[in-house]
């Protein structure tokens, strides 16, 4: 592999890989091009840059760093995201050229030296999205969209629609430029024999400028280091390191849409040194790693990664689908001081009745520190009982008497988060999102009324839910509202008991429309229909009104949390 050279030289001959111990694809596409642009999206309108510019010099895509196993089989170490994405990108240029005409002989050299040539893939991402990669966007054999089990894939199957999407009205001389342009595109290679400089490398370029993920550092920075101290155990090590990273992205593809890697860093950290206080994991990490033999803590600390990943997993997945106190936890965000005691019950083995009962307790606490905003520091309130919290004693007790003491102590240094503060904080505008999760609870609480053996509806029941402002925020006087005056619009307008649930289609249904026909079209949910008999004598929505609903929706919050 040359170091200067082309894309089609550099794939030509080749087998490249994703190694199993880096990162899937994690370019993401925005599909309908109208929000802030994506990486797939500023990598199309690149290339148009560049060939309306008519330059006289090839395109340049940049430094791709290899390991190499052998003469013509290289794993992939920096560049794999933009090389997924070129490759994708080829074989849906090829596709619809293919639908226009034959390729010529050079173009189809051209597909067998980038793409495949009779069943040799000149690239293959990582082992669990391989197949489908091959299936989906090199073959074409896959049509529909079942079984896409991971993020990464689900972006390479967008990635792919979109360039589809995207190319469907192109015509020939387009996709020939197009096609002329990347083949030729110009990119430099350093192809390495030695693993841990292919490392040494990684470190080195992404501290000048790039930005991996802190986890991706630690995991570069592990894997030098045990080249150095492993000794005759290097191999091994270097195995296991492997191994357990495979297993930790795959977690990260099920999960991330849910949770940040380096916030999982971040909790292993707090779980792995027993305090809520951890923070900075680079440092943390890095004054371990300068110990005369860190080897023992890099094989515990990367296991302890690894089951955090796979608790997290079963966490935001089967056990968020089953439980409805997980399911609720997970729905009202804002979270991360909860994960480490949730790691902690699953590592110790607790039945998910106590991993319920935790979720329920922590909720609370979450739900009053966002919605108090105090500048008090809820760390130092329970960080204690998380230190007790272990092996040795693996009860939930100390933790549940620990919040309740916190909802109800009048003593000031534990008050910011009792029920006092709860219920100021409930009187004015609350933050949207908190609003729904409230409103949605709030809904359980009216259809549970009178219904034994009641089961809870999940947050999703509602198609795409949105805050809906009874009274408008738009003033509309003549219209079934109060008038709009200062203490009506300051007072009355963003408080709880203006906010309604709907979802998305029924609120633009119903939008500043007078209160009646508002009132009319409220009978799919129970909130709706209780506001139906608040307004049924008079068929307007006073400020009355408005505070007497508040009111109730106050004390079961109250009451419920």
């Amino acid at each position: 592999m040359e170091a200067s050279t082309t894309m089609q030289q550099m794939l030509a001959g080749n087998k490249i890989f994703v190694p199993a111990y880096q990162r899937a694809y994690s370019w993401e596409t925005e599909l309908d091009n109208t929000k802030t642009p994506k990486q797939t999206n500023i990598f199309i309108s690149d290339l148009e840059d560049y060939n309306r510019s008519q330059a006289t010099s090839s395109y340049y895509f940049g430094h791709f760093l290899y390991e190499e196993k052998d003469k013509t089989t290289f794993g992939i170490v920096d560049g794999q995201q933009r090389l997924t994405t070129i490759v994708i990108f080829l074989s849906s240029l090829f596709k619809k050229l293919e639908s226009l005409r034959t390729l010529t002989e050079k173009e189809e050299v051209a597909k067998e030296d980038m793409i495949l040539r009779k069943s040799a893939h000149r690239f293959e991402t990582v082992d669990y999205d391989k197949q489908l990669f091959k299936d989906y966007v090199v073959n074409q054999t896959k049509k529909d969209k079942n079984g896409l089990d991971t993020e990464s894939a689900k972006r390479i199957v967008n990635a792919f629609d979109f360039f589809n999407n995207y190319l469907s009205d192109k015509d020939e001389s387009f996709l020939i430029k197009m096609l002329d342009t990347i083949q030729n595109a110009s990119c430099t290679t350093h192809p390495v024999k030695d693993e841990s400089e292919a490392i040494q490398m990684f470190i080195f370029q992404n501290n000048r400028g790039k930005k991996p993920s802190n986890l991706e550092i630690i995991k570069a920075q592990f894997m030098f280091n045990v080249h150095l101290f492993g000794a005759e155990q290097k191999e091994t090590l270097i195995e296991e390191i492997k191994t357990r990273f495979e297993k930790i992205y795959k977690s990260i593809s099920s999960i991330e849409y849910r949770i940040n890697e380096d916030e999982v860093l971040t909790y292993t950290l707090r779980v792995f040194f027993n305090s809520l206080w951890e923070d900075n994991a680079i440092e943390k990490i890095n004054s371990l790693l300068s110990q005369t033999n860190p080897i023992p803590f890099i094989q515990s600390f990367t296991q302890s990664l690894t089951t955090s990943f796979e608790y997290l997993t079963t966490f935001f997945g089967k056990d968020e689908r089953e439980n409805i106190e997980i399911h609720s936890l997970i729905t009202l965000g804002g979270i991360g001081i909860t994960i480490p005691f949730i790691i902690k019950a699953y590592s110790f083995g607790l039945p998910i009745h106590d991993i319920n009962l935790i979720c329920s307790k922590l909720e609370s606490v979450v739900l009053r520190h966002r919605l108090i905003g105090t500048r008090a520091d809820i760390i130092s309130r329970l960080n204690d009982v998380y230190k007790g919290f272990s092996l040795e004693n693996t009860s939930i007790i100390p933790i549940i008497d620990r919040i309740n003491w916190l909802k109800h102590t009048q003593d000031w240094w534990w008050a910011y988060w009792n029920d006092s503060e709860l219920e100021k904080a409930l009187q004015g505008g609350i933050n949207h999102s908190v609003a729904k999760f409230l409103l949605w609870k709030y809904e359980n609480y009216l259809e549970n009324q009178g219904k034994a053996g009641y089961t809870i509806s999940r947050y999703n029941k509602i198609e795409n839910p949105e805050l809906e402002h009874i009274a408008p925020q738009t003033d509309n006087p003549e219209s079934g509202y109060e008038p709009y005056d200062e203490e009506f619009i300051h007072q009355y307008i963003n408080c709880l008991g203006n906010y309604l649930l709907l979802s998305k289609s029924h609120n633009c249904s119903v939008g500043n429309k007078p209160f009646i026909d508002k009132l009319n079209s409220y009978n799919r949910l129970e909130q709706q229909r209780e506001i139906q008999k608040i307004a049924s004598e008079n068929k307007q929505w006073t400020k009355e009104l408005i505070q007497y609903r508040k009111q109730k929706i106050v004390s079961f919050i109250l009451e419920s949390f």
